[in-house]
């Protein structure tokens, strides 16, 4: 039984963010109160949508209704929230509340503050039409708000639309955005032929279809879906719509948006088409960890601080679907309990990925509107500058990269345990020699993620100013810095305390089907276990512990010996500056060489010198990893597509007799079609 907060929670938020959306429009003129109505009540409606939300997860009643009834035409646009809709609401919800205050104070920033207007009312767009995504329950109203959360994040893409490279990856994401509607739009469309109705209890509860009809579906779906999430192949459009729109854009883009494929991938793939085959876990396992291991590597090589949290975000969109393949492989050779596991770290991993990389983000976004640049080459010396930001971002930095006792390590622990059990109890061929893999994966993924991060903040944080305007940037204000303090208190207490995650995730995990969940999942507060083995138990609170006290102890010891003696670092008989510092390039460098096989690097040095070249002044050095994905198989096939439309240009004679014939013949072709189906 629905409580009135369930029941009138969704629609009471959407008319805020209506009501938000009219005032700052028609308030144009006063940015100031433009700014402040439109984010803080997007800050309350995603409040009111985070206690519907929590209250249908712990009641474990779903809350139903329809945001538009036509009753001449039958079309109706309805809703619910479930155990499932609930948990991805709560993640949005999570994010949006601190992306919202943040944008207070980044909005007002002369950069973006005549845009006021136009960012308040875009930005609670895109929160309405991922609210509506998370709740549709009709393939109508979904497709509606996916192409309204599409072309909301198209229009804040180019909000700096006077640059050529923000146009083109607007450009390129609404291209990409659409081949993969077109593949849902097909998708449901072959499900409602089946079922005769368009509502997702119909078109999931009827009949799948079967062989080569079903693979063929499911592909659809997966690719679709897959576009909007970010995975390899289909990643193209992501590390050039993230960095080129505004930071608060940005974390919401990477923290929650590219969401919205992995609840199309939960929701259809794996618990929609009744139980997944084993391949269909396999390609799943197998696309994560291509997405993993590639979104990594190519983030060590850049040098943007967004454009590198951006591949980031594909890389833990493959740790997401590793733990789901996991879940799904489980179902489907018949261990329904190794399936909870696995799906309930990949649910935990998109709550921690949403909460580290929203903070990283909004924590670029400080750096670069203090520094005046998003180059980490240019960086350099900004802890003393901004300390706050920095200890925030550290907090992210290790928390993305999987070291307890932060949220990232609680999430990446579960998921190798569905990999080290789903091993140990299936006799499947193909099991044995894949989970072993994917946990090798999983763990080189996790090491490379910290090398990079050591990057990350060790060259724009630490060390000397490499530039004149990171010598002169300023903490940023309380708007800023307080959603990022939050953001990492997150971080801790969602590592500190998996337990209570594990409890929410156990109503998630009971509402869909195909799951056995077991109740030692979760030990109290602090502890969590994958409940499949008796010494299976991580308390990480306790392993903090021991480690602070190690490093007390180590420090006792030390300490103890004597007085510290303080000198000058030796810097070789010269004097240390900025241009004697470790850079990013050289930092990244050893890994090029180790992975050139992936990278495919060019290299170019050029010495300057005036009377000899024994003797020259300036050495520059240039190196570029190949685009593979974009070469090999997106220009190929965007030569084929233009080729293809130049050909078809004579179909367009201008001649009206030619244009009635090839409606005959389209008449002709239906009408045989019919009779042949008959």
């Amino acid at each position: 039984m629905t409580t009135p907060v369930t029941d009138i929670g969704l629609p009471l938020a959407l008319a805020i963010r209506i009501a938000v959306v009219t005032i700052a429009v028609l308030a144009g003129r006063r940015r100031r109160l433009t700014r402040r109505v439109a984010f803080v009540g997007a800050a309350v409606a995603s409040m009111v949508t985070a206690a519907t939300s929590v209250t249908v997860l712990y009641t474990g009643d779903a809350a139903h209704g329809a945001w538009l009834v036509h009753r001449a035409s039958g079309l109706s646009l309805t809703y619910a929230v479930d155990g499932l809709s609930a948990w991805f609401l709560i993640v949005l919800s999570a994010i949006a509340i601190p992306v919202a205050i943040f944008s207070l104070g980044y909005v007002a920033h002369p950069h973006y503050e005549r845009r006021s207007v136009f960012l308040g009312a875009a930005f609670n767009v895109l929160l309405g039409a991922v609210e509506m995504v998370f709740s549709a329950n009709d393939a109508i109203a979904f497709l509606f708000a996916w192409e309204l959360m599409t072309l909301a994040t198209a229009a804040l893409v180019v909000t700096e639309h006077e640059q050529r490279t923000h146009r083109r990856a607007a450009y390129l994401y609404l291209v990409m955005s659409h081949v993969g509607t077109g593949c849902l739009i097909a998708g449901f469309l072959m499900l409602a032929a089946g079922a005769g109705s368009t509502s997702f209890p119909a078109l999931f509860g009827g009949s799948i279809p079967a062989g080569l009809a079903g693979d063929f579906l499911f592909a659809l779906f997966l690719a679709g879906f897959g576009i909007k999430a970010g995975l390899v192949p289909l990643h193209v459009w992501l590390p050039e719509a993230h960095p080129a729109a505004p930071t608060s854009i940005s974390a919401l883009m990477s923290a929650v948006l590219i969401k919205s494929g992995i609840y199309g991938i939960f929701r259809v793939c794996a618990f929609g088409l009744g139980v997944p085959r084993l391949s269909w876990g396999v390609l799943i396992v197998a696309l994560g960890a291509l997405s993993a291991v590639l979104g990594v590597l190519y983030a060590l090589m850049q040098h943007d601080l967004k454009r590198l949290l951006a591949y980031h975000s594909i890389e833990n969109i493959g740790i997401i679907l590793l733990g789901l393949g996991a879940g799904m492989m489980a179902m489907a050779y018949g261990r329904p309990d190794v399936a909870a596991v696995g799906v309930a770290a990949s649910l935990y991993h998109v709550l921690n990925h949403a909460v580290f990389k929203g903070l990283l983000f909004l924590g670029a976004g400080s750096v670069a509107l203090a520094a005046g640049t998003r180059q980490i080459e240019q960086l350099g010396g900004l802890l003393r500058r901004m300390p706050w930001t920095g200890f925030c971002f550290l907090i992210g930095a290790m928390a993305i990269s999987g070291l307890p006792p932060f949220n990232g390590f609680a999430s990446e622990w579960l998921t190798f345990q569905a990999f080290l059990f789903g091993f140990r109890g299936s006799t499947e061929p193909l099991v044995h020699f894949l989970f072993p893999l994917a946990g090798a994966v999983l763990a080189l993924t996790t090491a490379l993620a910290a090398a990079c991060f050591v990057k990350a903040f060790g060259i724009s944080f630490l060390a000397l100013p490499r530039s004149t305007a990171a010598a002169g940037a300023h903490e940023a204000g309380p708007a800023m810095v307080a959603p990022q303090a939050f953001l990492a208190v997150m971080c801790v207490v969602l590592g500190l305390f998996p337990g209570s995650v594990t409890g929410a995730l156990g109503r998630v995990l009971s509402s869909l089907p195909g799951l056995e969940v077991h109740p030692a999942m979760t030990h109290g507060a602090l502890g969590m276990a994958s409940g499949l083995a008796s010494f299976d138990v991580v308390v990480p609170i306790v392993m903090t512990a021991a480690l602070a006290g190690a490093l007390a102890l180590a420090m006792a010891l030390t300490m103890g010996r004597g007085a510290v003696r303080r000198v000058p670092t030796w810097g070789c008989g010269g004097e240390l500056t900025a241009r004697t510092e470790y850079t990013a390039t050289a930092f990244s460098k050893p890994l090029m060489m180790i992975f050139r096989a992936v990278y495919r690097p060019t290299r170019e040095v050029e010495a300057l010198a005036k009377v000899s070249p024994y003797f020259p002044q300036e050495v520059r050095y240039r190196a570029e990893i190949e685009p593979t994905f974009e070469r090999y198989v997106y220009a190929p096939l965007l030569r084929a597509v233009m080729g293809t439309a130049k050909g078809m240009k004579v179909l367009q004679a201008g001649s009206l007799h030619a244009y009635l014939a090839y409606v005959i013949a389209l008449v002709l072709t239906l009408v045989l079609f019919v009779w042949w189906r008959r």
